[in-house]
């Protein structure tokens, strides 16, 4: 399970093993008990989540937002290799 970073108490990160045929580019995010998958494609939204508030989303989201470019390179890093 690649960590990409971790911000404000949450950790970002995604699986080694992402489906097969692997899913397009995302991540996931854990603080605590609670969890979340966003999509980074076409743009940042989420798919799901666990016991996160409204407003915990919202941040959440405008930080991968921030750093999509970081998240895709670690994306790309890990499975191109």
């Amino acid at each position: 399970m690649p960590v990409v970073f971790h911000q404000d108490g949450f950790r970002f990160f995604f699986f080694s093993n992402e489906g097969d045929p692997r899913e397009p580019v995302h991540i996931h995010v854990r603080k605590d008990a609670k969890l979340a998958k966003f999509w980074l494609q076409p743009s940042v939204r989420l798919d799901d989540s666990y016991r996160f508030s409204a407003r915990e989303l919202t941040k959440i989201a405008k930080i991968i937002d921030n750093r999509k470019t970081e998240i895709e390179e670690a994306w790309n890093d890990h499975f191109e290799s």
